[in-house]
């Protein structure tokens, strides 16, 4: 099921206003209709199922509460949810007059949920994170909001933001499973973290200052963490319990959204993460079990590293790396063989027109199964060559330190990289104890050791703690100043790498979580796949049962692997001697919704040999998919056919009508107005009866026969009634089999269809 909460008939469309100038704001005013509509559909859907109405009569009474209330129908629309979701209770109890909310709460209420409906309908996780933004975090003054997507055991993907600048995004991609220590308390505590003042120091958050407040909250979806948002503020900011309270409420549909979009290949994150390197970088292609790679991208770094022209998108590795495409082709297979990062100290330079520096300190990390990434490091030519790399770099800055008696001279660049004011006195290194992090300090003592001690030249990368409480990644590298074979000084730069740590550490993480991500997936669709197959096999051919019925039934995957649905089918003689007919179709896709599926088909047919009506049935496997847990819903329809009187009492539970073909026509049945399964609890379930003849044919069959994405389900059902017309004299084996492979359905959701023929010629009964 492709998200639909039943059949209902095709809405018409809304006719816009061609006075509208522009298509920005013709699309500004269809969003907000569609968010508009959103809410009030979720109300008509709960006031009919809670006093059993027809969704008509229902969206009337939700017009003409709001005329006896003076309120809008959204605000109405809002207080009728929102009293649903506060406790499953009855929506009077939220309505003004009734003794539920008031006054500035209550308002606050219909705030929060018009809001979160108009981030529930946006197409992607940046759309509905500028929703919440702009329509309700700002309003309590925050000025920046992201949303995570929880990719593995604690990483984090970005999969939105709002008020945030393109860089910083970029270094924030991932959070590694070594997060900062909120993002951990998150998400082992399922709890949200307030930061009036900020994180605690030596804590590294996104935001424009260490004292800026922050809000970090899990995002669920049907009981299981999906996700982390972190709200920011421009400064301290003091969040009470009623700007708690609307941060929580705002960021509820957070989750759904995460859950529901599909977060798409990660390969342009990895573009981004090779752009934002301070050194060259490549990302490679492989074909086949070859091993033959070609050229995806190349970072500017590397373009100017290869001689300052970049090869086309596809290159081979011999047209952009003429003399190492060996050794770089035998590393790559390597890493991708063993998952495992490969490393060559240093390779020959290109030949190219001017000078091409050697590539030092090689790495080929795997990314996925057939792509890899290459980093490298460049020096230039000795003397002026050196010296303009140096002061093209940012952040980098050279010293000298005496070590009998002199002072200590440091280029002015390094002030800034170690947090103090030019007219403070310069540190010699190994005075910069005091503020290096405590856990870095024997990273300090082997690198001052091996310059004094071994006297040669050594390097590091040491956590500075500034006085504000920031924590600066900064490079060392130095070497010893000999005189007379004794160290003298030391001479050296300070580098502040803190972005590029941050980048090499998301990308790791990227790298080791992808090629997991890959086999979990491949997995979890293996298991669904089988799971399904074992507990609904198809009927190879036709299935004689009693009362001269004949029955062939299909389940056709979806297209895509990783779409293994919910549906199922039954046919089964009953001990009664009736014959039980159903078809249903779980919500989502993947490994929760097959064995969803299970627990309902094999709860329907225990329930059948009780013996009570369709109608019975249908209510009990209400209460049962209520009790599955993780907010399963499902439709469903659930027939019993009677061979000594030759009638069909069904039941309907928000599916598809079912199609009989009687005498070479086709018509549709149209089922009662009952509501999807897993809805609301005690739902009284309706059933109807038709006698069927000899000849007769019904088909029984889930949404993904029929929908399509750019028309209405009229017409898909229309589509399906003509087609079976035109087969109307094939045996049901045949039947279904030419109905899936004529199917208009291309949603490329997964279908179930089953063919119920009853023996005979029409003129026979």
């Amino acid at each position: 099921m492709t998200g639909s909460a039943g059949y209902q008939g095709s809405p018409r469309g809304a006719l816009v206003d061609p006075g509208f100038a522009g298509l920005t704001a013709e699309n500004r005013w269809l969003r907000t209709r569609h968010a508009q509509r959103h809410l009030l559909d979720l109300a008509t859907g709960v006031l009919a199922a809670q006093m059993r109405l027809p969704p008509t009569e229902a969206a009337e009474y939700l017009e003409s509460l709001a005329g006896a209330t003076g309120l809008s129908a959204e605000d109405i629309a809002a207080d009728v949810v929102n009293a649903v979701a506060a406790d499953g209770g009855p929506f009077v109890t939220a309505l003004p007059g009734s003794g539920g909310h008031a006054g500035e709460h209550l308002a606050e209420r219909r705030w929060v949920r018009r809001t979160a409906a108009a981030a529930e309908t946006s197409d992607t996780a940046g759309e509905a994170a500028r929703t919440l933004l702009d329509g309700g975090l700002s309003s309590i003054g925050a000025d920046s909001l992201w949303l995570w997507r929880h990719t593995g055991p604690g990483c984090l993907r970005l999969a939105g933001h709002a008020g945030v600048g393109a860089a910083e995004a970029v270094a924030w991609q991932w959070i590694p499973p070594a997060a900062p220590e909120p993002f951990r308390t998150v998400l082992a505590g399922n709890a949200p973290v307030w930061l009036e003042e900020g994180p605690a120091d030596g804590v590294l958050l996104p935001g424009p200052a260490p004292d800026a407040a922050r809000a970090l909250l899990p995002l669920s979806r049907r009981d299981r963490t999906v996700g982390v948002a972190l709200v920011g503020w421009p400064g301290p900011a003091a969040l009470d319990a009623a700007a708690r309270r609307a941060v929580t409420g705002l960021l509820e549909v957070a989750g759904t959204v995460l859950d529901a979009e599909d977060p798409g290949p990660p390969l342009p994150v990895l573009v981004d993460v090779l752009d934002s390197l301070a050194h060259p970088a490549a990302l490679l292609r492989t074909r086949g079990t070859s091993g033959a790679a070609s050229v995806e991208h190349l970072n500017d770094d590397a373009v100017t590293a290869l001689g300052g022209a970049a090869p086309a998108s596809g290159s081979s590795l011999a047209r952009a790396f003429p003399v190492v495409h060996a050794e770089l082709a035998r590393l790559t297979r390597r890493a991708l063989a063993t998952t495992r990062v490969q490393r060559a100290a240093r390779l020959p330079a290109a030949p190219r027109t001017g000078e091409a520096p050697p590539m030092l300190d090689v790495r080929v990390l795997p990314a996925g199964e057939d792509h890899a990434v290459v980093l490298w490091h460049t020096t230039g030519a000795p003397g002026p060559a050196t010296a303009r790399a140096v002061a093209r770099l940012q952040g980098v800055a050279p010293f000298q330190d005496s070590l009998t008696g002199g002072e200590t001279v440091w280029a002015p660049q390094a002030y800034g990289i170690l947090g103090m004011d030019r007219g403070e006195t310069p540190i010699p290194l190994p005075g910069l104890r005091e503020r290096v992090h405590r856990d870095d300090g024997d990273a300090l003592t082997e690198l001052l050791t091996t310059l004094t001690e071994r006297q040669t030249g050594a390097q590091t990368v040491l956590r500075i703690v500034l006085p504000d409480g920031t924590v600066r990644h900064v490079r060392v590298a130095a070497e010893p100043l000999i005189d007379e074979g004794a160290v003298a000084g030391i001479a050296g730069v300070y580098q502040d790498v803190s972005d590029s740590r941050r980048t090499e550490a998301a990308l790791t993480a990227t790298f080791d979580h992808l090629t997991a991500l890959h086999d979990q997936a491949e997995l979890r669709h293996q298991l669904a796949l089988q799971l399904q197959q074992a507990i609904v096999p198809e009927v190879p051919g036709i299935q004689e049962l009693p009362g001269d019925l004949v029955v062939a039934a299909r389940y056709r995957p979806a297209a895509e692997e990783y779409r293994v649905g919910g549906d199922w089918y039954d046919v089964l003689a009953l001990p009664t001697g009736k014959i039980l007919v159903a078809v249903g179709d779980i919500a989502g896709h993947g490994i929760d919704s097959v064995t969803g599926m299970v627990a309902l088909r094999n709860a329907q047919r225990a329930l059948a040999f009780t013996g009570h009506s369709a109608r019975r049935l249908m209510g009990w496997l209400n209460e049962v998919t209520l009790r599955t847990g993780g907010g399963t819903t499902a439709t469903a329809v659930c027939a019993l056919y009677d061979p000594e009187d030759h009638g069909l009492v069904w039941s309907s539970a928000g599916h598809l009508p079912m199609l009989l073909l009687r005498e070479g026509r086709a018509r549709l049945l149209d089922p009662p107005q009952d509501i999807l399964l897993g809805a609301v609890p005690g739902y009284a379930y309706r059933e109807q009866r038709i006698g069927l003849r000899p000849g007769d044919t019904l088909l029984l069959y889930t949404d993904g026969l029929v929908e399509r994405r750019h028309a209405g389900l009229d017409e898909g059902l229309a589509l399906l009634a003509a087609d079976a017309e035109r087969l109307a004299d094939r045996e049901p084996d045949e039947l279904v089999d030419e109905l899936l492979s004529t199917a208009t359905g291309d949603t490329d959701d997964d279908t179930s269809l089953v063919a119920v023929h009853v023996r005979g010629r029409p003129s026979e009964r």
